[in-house]
């Protein structure tokens, strides 16, 4: 069958795309939130104009016809989706218009120019000063001075300028309104899906555009239901997640949405410092769309809020009116002090105390979804505890949403929307985590390389959970090293490892590390286990503490035990080294199932 395009390509004057966008014929859905650019790009971009060089294609989108509740139908309005940061430079430099920077601030970027030497700079006070400056160029370039008063204007403070040239560079500046750029435009009439997809195989910076991108440009561009503060509400409760001094920026610079209800919701972020979950836009509309909707795809979402009907095909105003609500609801469920801080709770519970310990955001999500869909369904708080630890912890041994985790999210939630919740988990546990993969599967598992494993971290947090000790530490546990940066050491020493010829990969096995004072690391040094064993017995029959405060052989073995370490490492030199994985791996393995069937 015969592919049609789907798009064209037109060239609009660059005044008349201003003009559009002024008049909102085009939405800026600030796709890169805030303004990235720095002024200089902004100067660039006019010196550019000014050239005659090209400056790239903008690509717009027109929303689909929407039928209103009267039976008539609204034409979409045309989203920018690439070329934002262009635009809104040229709205700064020509227009005069304010931009938010990236401190969320309101300011103004004034581009000056110098007619003798045709160049263009960013304002500063020495150019305000210098009259071979024009310091600013927006009123020339929109029209509000025109070209002769502006050339008898420089001519005065500078009666030494050459008259012709002044004309004709200040003739020039002012065409730049006249100059051409190219838009492309998506057809109106294709789907969601497809849009979508063509939106998610641009390139801009360098940075692939996700389906997160599109779905908050659509929140952005709309007017008629609340999407533009339900947009500053995802990015500034991100923004605070992570730097709660930045409320008073809010409170200061957005007077509008210092008045709105959403503020009161996030400000309890201003005194919040915990790091486990900082989520970005990404995760925070993931979360609040599938917990609220009962799906995984973005790409529903982004039909959804233009208004689509699944069965028919049509999109209409009162689907649209629906989906903004719901999603409003879902945010709002999400940035909830209670329910956010309930959940985090739930997830250090079960031993993932730092952010540093969770390799794998997609389950952290999910964990969440679960939480917030168990609540709505009214279940009793320690089920919840229990069903959310259990599947986090889930995700993460089986890698459930590592690679296409979105039609994991879809097939998930679906799941879980139609049916009992401890069934379902029953049945997955059964499914995936078998005894063979106890036994096996696990084992097999831990024999890999390198602290980022999120099987290590699983370990770890059974060893957090268990409050057990750091290896041949009496007192000291090991929620207490991972809280304070303890020392990942290794069982077998990384330099005897290295001197025996092994490479990083055998050296860093996740079964050699575990957690122990750093002291006691640098005790150790570059000695067999054999030999600082021998030493550590003797401090156990009476002689001097030198390896921690461990003093009798039951604690010392006890120790041992809760680290899954075999006793038999205290006659183990570099020889025994693959037998000690071995052996490590399997009781590592048995401590991880044994911590998951007590979540």
């Amino acid at each position: 069958m015969k592919k049609t395009q789907k798009y064209a390509v037109n060239q609009y004057m660059i005044e008349s795309l201003l003009a559009n966008v002024r008049e909102g014929e085009i939405a800026i859905p600030e796709i890169q939130r805030p303004f990235v650019w720095d002024a200089s790009q902004v100067r660039d971009l006019m010196d550019s104009l000014y050239q005659g060089f090209p400056v790239g294609y903008l690509i717009a989108w027109r929303n689909p016809d929407v039928k209103l509740k009267d039976g008539s139908t609204a034409a979409g309005r045309m989203i920018l989706i690439d070329g934002q940061q262009r635009v809104t430079a040229l709205t700064a430099a020509m227009l005069g218009q304010a931009v938010i920077n990236k401190d969320y601030r309101k300011v103004r970027i004034s581009i000056a120019f110098h007619p003798i030497e045709e160049r263009f700079e960013v304002s500063n006070a020495a150019i305000a000063r210098n009259t071979a400056w024009i310091v600013d160029i927006a009123p020339m370039v929109c029209g509000e001075i025109k070209l002769t008063k502006a050339v008898r204007s420089y001519l005065k403070a500078n009666p030494q300028a050459d008259e012709d040239k002044v004309e004709e560079a200040l003739a020039n500046l002012t065409d730049i309104a006249k100059k051409q750029i190219g838009l492309i435009e998506l057809s109106h009439d294709l789907d969601i899906e497809t849009v979508t997809e063509i939106f998610i195989r641009i390139n801009s910076k360098g940075a692939v555009l996700s389906q997160a991108d599109f779905a908050m440009s659509k929140i952005a561009a709309d007017t008629r239901y609340g999407g533009q503060m339900l947009r500053k509400c995802i990015d500034y409760f991100c923004h605070l997640a992570v730097a709660p001094d930045f409320y008073d920026h809010i409170k200061n610079n957005d007077a509008e949405f210092s008045a709105s209800s959403y503020l009161q919701k996030m400000a309890w972020l201003r005194h919040e410092n915990d790091d486990l979950y900082d989520p970005n836009y990404n995760d925070l509309l993931r979360v609040a769309f599938t917990s609220q909707f009962g799906r995984g795809k973005l790409a529903d979402l982004v039909s959804l809020l233009s208004g689509r009907n699944f069965e028919t095909k049509n999109y209409e105003e009162t689907i649209a009116e629906a989906s903004f609500a719901k999603l409003n609801e879902g945010v709002l469920n999400f940035i909830n002090e209670s329910h956010f801080k309930r959940f985090v709770m739930i997830i250090k519970s079960a031993g993932f105390i730092t952010r540093e310990m969770i390799r794998t955001r997609g389950a952290l999500n999910f964990a969440y979804i679960v939480y917030l869909r168990l609540r709505a369904q009214g279940i009793h708080d320690g089920k919840i505890e229990s069903f959310v630890r259990r599947w986090f912890v889930m995700s993460i041994l089986t890698n459930r949403y590592t690679g296409s985790s979105e039609t994991q999210f879809d097939q998930d939630i679906r799941r879980i929307a139609a049916g009992d919740f401890g069934d379902i988990l029953a049945k997955v546990e059964q499914a995936d985590l078998s005894p063979a993969f106890w036994d096996v599967g696990l084992v097999q598992q831990l024999e890999t390389s390198g602290t980022s494993s999120p099987y290590f971290w699983v370990f770890i947090a059974a060893q957090v959970r268990a409050n057990d000790t750091g290896l041949l530490s009496k007192d000291i546990t090991v929620r207490e090293l991972v809280s304070h940066m303890g020392d990942i050491h290794h069982i077998f020493p990384r330099d005897l490892l290295k001197k025996a010829g092994l490479g990083p990969s055998q050296y860093n096995q996740i079964a050699n590390f575990a957690y122990t004072q750093q002291e006691i690391n640098i005790k150790i040094g570059n000695k067999p286990p054999r030999d600082y064993f021998a030493e550590i017995l003797q401090q156990c029959r009476g002689g001097a503490l030198k390896y921690g405060a461990i003093d009798d052989e039951a604690t010392l073995k006890a120790n041992l035990a809760t680290n899954c370490v075999p006793e038999s490492i205290m006659d183990m030199d570099v020889a025994q080294y693959e037998e000690f994985l071995k052996q490590r791996r399997q009781s590592m393995a048995a401590k991880i199932r044994a911590y998951y069937e007590r979540l």
